[in-house]
């Protein structure tokens, strides 16, 4: 062949292989979402506050997709300060995961950073700034991939947020946190950190045969929102009496348990974290921070508003929506409850059973995490194998099992990126529980969580109480010889 005819052909190849992979970024492009990070002014009792917003530029807050979809966003940071969101439940490729630092930079004022992965899994599912304390000034937002069984159903979907607010920055409150305390004006539970015992907020000093009280809360809110709002103006939500509604709840709060109520009407629970669970019927649904739940609500046919209440753990102060009927009278529902919500324990997770478990196959690597803690100093831990910072070490392939024993008196939400896992021992009772991505370790309780180390990186590992996170309560998981 002549070097003419051999360099028109080999021309002609290249220049559609290029036109090729033009072609393929054009469509990407035109189907890319953008989401931006901004700043917005909320209402909260009256007043105005000046906080974060992560929307699109149809001002849509967060995003929804659809099963099937990959994940084709554009990030645009127009803060003043770096920032960057982490894609919470998803399982992206380890450096799409959004953790400052650890799987990417961070992303600057005016600049943007792009992602692209299968929007997977499906399910209710959120997003968060993972960068220093800004969760807890509402940088975050809803992100849905619904599913296909859901679209096809017709049922009305209603999203709810809930989060804590406070008219102090997350900064103040963190340091007020870190003041040293003594030990007469802590009154505390205990709290127990190599070995020793401390002393800690909120309960009494397990000596002389008092038993310990476990502290559920260490930060007192202003108010709790419900998609940005308080219950001096709740959303309302227009839905038809005798219909089905489909509620996508999810905890957005930096440091705040919920247990919400839906008006005395029995709902049925269909997914946790996104993942589905056979159906149980309740009245109250215990959410703790990060954790994501659908239910299923019938509206009564008499055509009244229903209230979907939200009450912060061991308080009184609530926020909500309302479902409305066209027409229906909606009574005023006061900032705080009669009485402060119960304890948000693991009565209702000993309960729940997957119905898409893990395949059964025998554990390959188990692995001790202890949560540790000093109320005094506020300073929060995670060691593994008795080691403080030590990573949790992976192969690819493997069967895990975490086994997580909490040696404080503070429950803790813990949350694995990148990865789905399933609850199979709460306190030595052996279960077939949920698939989760966050799970609620109450005070000195020990639990058992098993998952598929299917997806190589290094991943976060940590309690999603801002707080506590922020105080060393954040650990990693390393895959070995991942690139």
């Amino acid at each position: 062949m002549s070097p003419s005819r051999r360099s028109l052909l080999v021309g002609t190849t290249l220049a559609g292989a290029v036109g090729v992979t033009l072609a393929a970024g054009m469509a990407r492009a035109a189907n890319r979402k953008i989401l931006r990070l901004s700043y917005r002014t909320i209402e909260v009792d009256g007043k105005p506050a000046r906080r974060y917003r992560v929307s699109q530029p149809s001002g849509e807050w967060g995003l929804t997709l659809q099963q099937g979809d990959m994940f084709d966003v554009r990030l645009e940071n127009n803060l003043d300060v770096l920032s960057g969101l982490h894609w919470h439940g998803l399982n992206p490729p380890w450096r799409q995961d959004g953790v400052p630092y650890l799987s990417t930079p961070p992303i600057a004022p005016g600049k943007f950073a792009d992602y692209s992965f299968p929007a997977q899994p499906t399910g209710t599912r959120w997003m968060h700034s993972h960068f220093g304390l800004q969760e807890q000034n509402l940088a975050a937002a809803p992100l849905i991939i619904r599913e296909t069984d859901a679209i096809k159903s017709g049922v009305q979907e209603v999203v709810v947020m809930f989060e804590d607010f406070s008219w102090r920055q997350p900064e103040e409150i963190f340091v007020e946190l870190r003041k040293p305390k003594p030990a007469m004006a802590m009154g505390g539970g205990m709290a127990m950190t190599g070995g020793s015992t401390t002393m800690a907020r909120g309960g009494t000093m397990a000596s002389g045969g008092v038993a310990p009280k476990p502290d559920l809360n260490d930060v007192t809110y202003d108010a709790y929102l419900a998609n940005d709002r308080t219950l001096a103006d709740p959303e309302m939500f227009t839905v038809e009496a005798g219909a089905d509604v489909r509620l996508r709840l999810i905890n957005g709060a930096a440091s705040s348990n919920f247990v919400v109520e839906f008006g005395g009407i029995e709902v049925t629970l269909l997914t946790v974290d996104g993942n589905p669970v056979m159906p149980v019927k309740l009245t109250a649904l215990p959410l703790a921070i990060a954790q994501r739940a659908d239910v299923m609500l019938r509206m009564p046919d008499d055509k009244r508003a229903v209230p979907i209440v939200a009450r912060g753990e061991g308080r009184t102060l609530q926020t909500g929506v309302i479902l409305r009927p066209a027409g229906a009278a909606v009574t005023k529902i006061p900032t705080n409850g009669a009485t402060a919500a119960a304890e948000v324990g693991l009565a209702l997770e000993k309960a729940l059973r997957a119905s898409e478990p893990l395949a059964s196959r025998s554990v390959d690597r188990s692995v001790p995490v202890d949560l540790t803690g000093n109320m005094g100093a506020y300073i929060w831990g995670i060691t593994i194998h008795g080691v403080e910072a030590l990573p949790v070490t992976v192969e690819k392939g493997e069967r895990i099992e975490l086994v997580m024993r909490n040696t404080t008196m503070m429950s803790h939400p813990m949350h694995l990126h990148g990865h789905s896992f399933q609850v199979v021992e709460i306190d030595g009772q052996r279960i077939a529980g949920a698939m989760r991505d966050t799970l609620l370790v109450p005070p000195l309780a020990t639990v058992k969580v098993a998952f598929d180390a299917d997806n190589p990186g290094m991943w976060a590992f940590h309690c999603h109480n801002l707080y506590h996170m922020e105080a060393g309560m954040f650990a990693t998981m390393v895959y070995r010889g991942f690139s």
